[in-house]
């Protein structure tokens, strides 16, 4: 949705599910030597100031990364995922959030390529400037990632990891979830795709976690973290979760012992709780 700027959720409980997931997936798909693409559908502006701007008028990274940046006890998957934003905050003041573009540019190597799509004309253009020194590894193209995705499939080195991640502001994009993923495993069915969806009071939210396994053929993961209860209103985000098709064979084990302590860390009250279901052909 064009109006959409994710600045003002950079660094939420979503945010934190969503990260931690990709964390984990490069650095499982990255010790292979051969290259590996990424493909970000919905890149966003790459990076958000939290001292000003969308990010600060409502702080909800206090209720995500906040909560975990000054811990030291974290097991292994979530302690990864704080280092990476640790990288973007070198004075220690959690100042920066990196959003998933600048994650991958992280854990990615000199091989490695990255195509970043983003529609919204300011956060093209943010995305292009953050990423204006990175060379050939990185092409920011300001389109529809949906479209986008199509044109990269299959990826030259046939090692491809793709992020779709829409704002889902549009009951439209559950749909064209769905259309995508039917698509993008026609042309490419090896590829490891990680689709996150928010946890909200929408039907089309509900469903589409089931829809997405009955498109999978092969390994597909699900996991989901509800940090309070639904609003008796009906409204806002009560949790979100990531669908990963293709997933690397470790990831399962590292989110079961992590997801408790982010339940523990990121729950608002007692309705917090996390599920993980796999499946392994």
């Amino acid at each position: 949705m064009l109006s959409y700027r994710h600045g003002f959720h950079a660094g939420n409980h979503a945010d934190v599910l969503k990260h931690v997931v990709l964390v984990q997936l490069l650095r499982q798909l990255t010790r292979k030597e051969k290259p590996l693409w990424v493909i970000d559908t919905h890149a966003g502006a790459g990076s958000y100031s939290l001292e000003h701007g969308f990010a600060a008028k409502n702080a909800e990274f206090s209720n995500g990364i906040g909560r975990l940046w000054s811990r030291r006890d974290l097991p292994a998957l979530l302690a990864d995922y704080v280092e990476q934003v640790r990288a973007v905050n070198p004075d220690g003041a959690l100042r920066v959030y990196p959003g998933s573009p600048q994650i991958a540019l992280q854990l990615t190597r000199a091989q490695d390529r990255l195509r970043l799509f983003e529609l919204h004309t300011n956060e093209s253009r943010a995305l292009q400037e953050h990423f204006s020194g990175a060379g050939r590894r990185v092409a920011v193209v300001a389109d529809d990632g949906f479209e986008g995705l199509k044109a990269v499939l299959p990826p030259p080195s046939r090692r491809g990891l793709a992020l779709i991640d829409p704002s889902y502001e549009i009951v439209a994009d559950y749909r064209a979830v769905r259309a995508a993923m039917r698509d993008a495993l026609e042309r490419f069915a090896t590829g490891t795709y990680a689709v996150w969806y928010p946890q909200v009071q929408r039907r089309e939210s509900e469903a589409l976690p089931d829809e997405l396994q009955r498109l999978a053929t092969g390994d597909w993961l699900h996991v989901w973290l509800r940090v309070k209860a639904p609003a008796a209103d009906g409204f806002g985000l009560h949790g979100s979760g990531v669908f990963v098709f293709n997933p690397p064979w470790k990831l399962e084990a590292g989110l079961r012992t992590a997801m408790p302590t982010l339940v523990d860390a990121l729950g608002q009250d007692p309705q917090a709780a996390f599920r993980l279901t796999f499946r392994q052909t």
